[in-house]
């Protein structure tokens, strides 16, 4: 029989989470740039481990422990296999032409001014579309990035725009889980949420696609018509371009809009990019393959090639290549990275940060650490204003320290929901609340879930798009500028006593 589990201190809870911030400024100050590649991974394990050992001080087990780590990586197990399924995704869509043709269609159509105001959004139509701002960037995402550094673009400038529509989609569409997921833990319906939420999310949209407008007048590019020619040319030589190609990716998004899963949605579109490239990229299939003469032998070959490994299918002794880089090597110098990728080899290096950042989050939640935190934050907050402010506030801190935005919005949303009703505001403000700052400032942070595989998927560090994404740093500041100022407050009528008489 186990004696029965204490109650931590507010400063024994933050204990964990001031060692996992001194290791992870030290990582970054040792690795710089390489510390999401094992140092960050290690800094959650031994913050994991002091929760472990303050978890034992109050009187939990280890299989209690041990259970909060299980339930907390099984919540992720999704998140991972997506992740695979995206890598392998990417392989196969790029063996089919079908990035290289969004990427060739894309420099026909788009300039540097209007490209950063257009890439955002195209992707929040497509996000709004999918309901999945991950499927969104890690599909159209990556050819408006490859369009973007091809027109001379800051890739950290073009990620920003691309992850601040994504996940304006990802907001306001029915189909994505956040959004079910966020009113379900405030108690209220769907529907009421997305239409509670347009009022802040439309105005934060607005503003920030002013912001990337500006910014196309005002940024200088080096890339003109007759550098992108020369692409073009090398991009028409190298794959077979049509049309016809777009098939494969408008049935993976009319798959997710008919509500089809995530998961089976992207395996067949993976699929469908294999096929695609057996059809129509001969050539490209037996380069990646380097078997020529049995072509049914060479076509799985580079199917399973592309979908598990790296492919790269400009190398640098390629005859056109070679003569891009003697006329111009500064702007045709990344071309090779436009079109290689990685697969699911490719993501296993974010599959083993989320899994520590999971133990983590798991040891902390299962001893009550992140309760008494957020508890304790709560007392002060005696305004409508300062509630919002306190609730963005604790998701925006579960994002940074539990690491995961599903965390950020559920318990967030457990805890203040009675304190939401006890002072007569209706079940959307705190719906909203947990949107417009636990979903969006996710991908803020290099160690979180959404960080993590977002930088992976975009091959652009954190660092670097974080400072583009306006709408995920205006988004909290909205919510919280409507609370104090009383901004389209949704209120509880006053009950009227039950006395049997009607009131004169």
């Amino acid at each position: 029989m186990t004696s029965q589990t204490k109650t931590p201190s507010f400063m024994l809870a933050l204990l964990p989470i001031m060692v996992l911030v001194l290791m992870l400024i030290l990582n970054v100050k040792i690795y710089g740039e390489d510390a999401t590649y094992g140092p960050n991974q290690i800094a959650l394990l031994f913050a994991g481990a002091v929760a472990a050992i303050i978890g034992f001080r109050l009187n939990y087990t280890w299989i209690q422990l041990q259970d909060g780590i299980i339930k907390s990586i099984k919540s992720a197990l999704p998140a991972l296999i997506i992740l695979l399924l995206i890598g392998a995704l990417a392989g196969t869509w790029m063996i089919s032409g079908v990035v290289p043709s969004m990427i060739y269609y894309g420099l026909k159509i788009l300039n540097p001014t209007i490209f950063l105001f257009a890439a955002c959004i195209v992707s929040a139509i497509v996000a709004i579309a999918t309901g999945s701002s991950w499927s969104t960037i890690a599909t159209v995402g990556l050819a408006l990035l490859g369009i973007g550094t091809v027109l001379g673009l800051n890739q950290g400038m073009v990620a920003g725009a691309i992850i601040s529509g994504a996940y304006f989609g990802d907001k306001m569409s029915p189909l994505s889980d956040t959004t079910n997921l966020a009113p379900a833990m405030a108690g209220t319906d769907l529907f009421t949420h997305i239409r509670y939420m347009t009022l802040t999310t439309v105005p934060t949209m607005v503003i920030t696609l002013v912001i990337f407008l500006i910014l196309g007048f005002t940024i200088s590019s080096d890339v003109n018509a007759a550098s992108v020619d020369p692409i073009l040319k090398l991009i028409d030589a190298k794959f077979y371009i049509s049309p016809v190609l777009f098939v494969v990716p408008a049935i993976v998004i009319f798959l997710i809009i008919k509500k089809v899963s995530a998961i089976p949605a992207l395996f067949i579109g993976t699929v469908l990019g294999a096929i695609a490239a057996i059809i129509f990229q001969p050539g490209i299939v037996e380069q990646v393959s380097t078997v020529s003469g049995d072509y049914l032998y060479a076509a799985y070959k580079a199917s399973v090639d592309a979908m598990f490994g790296s492919v790269s299918l400009l190398s640098e002794s390629d005859p056109m290549y070679v003569s891009l880089l003697a006329q111009d090597s500064d702007t045709y110098g990344q071309l090779p990275k436009l079109f290689a990728t990685k697969g699911m080899e490719g993501m296993m290096n974010t599959i083993w940060l989320i899994i520590c950042a999971m133990i983590f989050g798991g040891i902390m939640e299962a001893c009550g650490l992140l309760q008494k935190i957020t508890r304790s934050i709560v007392m002060f907050a005696k305004t409508t204003g300062s509630l919002i402010a306190t609730t963005a506030g604790t998701c925006i801190f579960f994002n940074a320290t539990a690491s995961d935005q599903y965390l950020a919005i559920v318990v967030p949303g457990r805890m203040f929901a009675d304190t939401y009703k006890d002072r007569g505001l209706k079940p959307e403000n705190l719906s909203r609340t947990l949107e417009d700052s636990g979903t969006v400032t996710s991908v803020l942070f290099p160690w979180n879930t959404c960080g993590a595989a977002q930088s992976t998927v975009l091959s652009v560090a954190t660092g670097e798009y974080a400072l583009f994404c306006f709408f995920n740093w205006i988004s909290p500041i909205m919510t919280v500028v409507y609370g104090y100022f009383n901004i389209k407050i949704a209120r509880f009528e006053p009950q009227i006593p039950e006395d049997g008489q009607s009131q004169s």
